[in-house]
């Protein structure tokens, strides 16, 4: 039977859902609207775009778009009547709105808190969710706290999506034996399509049931499916498609740094170096980029979002000549205090490097 739960109130039928929200905090305000708009029946919800497809839009999304991405999740899962979900990620984004739909479709509870770092800190030992969906920053934090990891490890499902997870994370959830799946989607194909297991070697994403996938000429991902309403949506993802119908995710088309007729996908060549940036400058945020270049084109570059001075710069330099093709090692390396973002929280990459 399907039920929210919020601290010690549940609500299950339409009549449960006030109309009255001032008691209740923002995110608890966007779930209790959204289950009231769709136990009335609404066909129609307006979402903010992730822009994996473009610029960030407003586009409107079907009941039947959403009822078919839970019921192939569902599937895929292989939901049962006693699944307990958590919701830990914001209802007022697709995320979070669909972990209430699953809800809904598989008649099954869920349980809302705050979009916390680390929101299995206040969940008790009796009350561990059996499918749980997380952002990348939420699972870093859960594992450096061991109480927290300890309950992470009995949760059956968990699917982790938003942006790539980092290589040390990856090697940390499979040498704890922890069941979790990389999500691919967007807010155009109502969340995921495709989920990638997390293991060793590069992620292998499987489309859900009834999803189709191609490329357009730049080897980019188009996707068509119930999901998003039977109508072929074209990205900006570059893949490779795999023998077995399945794909590796490559980096942004938009990102591509085409250098001396060599075309370098920086957001691969960003989880090639982590272990090297975090030996030199710690847990920052970095990116590469193509410069203009007359003989080149463009010029790859580092950026390290650090106030550090550049005394490891150098020391740098020196591991990526012993870690990278000749073409990989970037032609000089940037130290900037503080990186511009985009609204909605990410490395506006085009942006910080106009600062240069």
């Amino acid at each position: 039977m399907f039920q929210l739960q919020i601290g010690s109130e549940s609500f299950q039928k339409l009549a449960d859902f006030p109309l009255e929200l001032g008691n209740y905090t923002e995110y608890q305000q966007a779930a209790l609207r959204f289950c009231r708009e769709w136990l009335s029946g609404n066909d129609f919800f307006d979402q903010q775009s992730s822009g994996s497809t473009g610029t960030p839009k407003t586009i409107q999304i079907t009941r039947q778009q959403m009822f078919a991405s839970a019921l192939a999740t569902g599937e895929f899962f292989k939901v049962t009547d006693n699944t307990l979900l958590l919701c830990c990620l914001n209802p007022a984004y697709i995320a979070g709105k669909m972990m209430l739909v699953r809800a809904m479709v598989w008649n099954n509870s869920v349980r809302l808190i705050a979009p916390s770092s680390n929101p299995f800190i206040d969940i008790s030992p009796d009350q561990i969710p059996s499918f749980a969906a997380l952002a990348p920053y939420q699972v870093h934090t859960i594992l450096e706290h061991p109480e927290s990891l300890q309950k992470l490890k009995r949760v059956s499902n968990i699917i982790i999506g938003g942006a790539p997870l980092n290589d040390l994370v990856k090697k940390t959830l499979v040498s704890q034996k922890i069941k979790a799946f990389q999500t691919y989607g967007m807010t155009e194909t109502v969340s995921h399509i495709a989920l990638a297991p997390i293991e060793q070697g590069a992620l292998r994403y499987q489309p859900l049931q009834n999803v189709e996938i191609g490329q357009d000429h730049r080897a980019a991902l188009w996707v068509q499916s119930p999901m998003t309403g039977g109508k072929k949506i074209q990205t900006n993802d570059l893949i490779e498609v795999l023998e077995d119908g399945g794909f590796h995710w490559l980096g942004r088309a938009d990102f591509v740094i085409n250098s001396g007729g060599i075309k370098i996908h920086p957001e691969l060549l960003e989880q090639k170096v982590e272990s090297l940036i975090s030996k030199h400058f710690g847990n920052v945020s970095y990116f590469f980029f193509g410069l203009d270049d007359l003989k080149l084109g463009q010029k790859l570059v580092l950026l390290i979002e650090t106030i550090s001075q550049d005394m490891s710069v150098d020391e740098l330099q020196m591991d990526f000549k012993n870690l990278l093709e000749w073409y990989e090692v970037p032609k000089k390396t940037y130290l900037i205090p503080r990186f511009e973002q985009t609204p909605s929280g990410k490395i506006d990459r085009i942006k910080t490097a106009a600062t240069l």
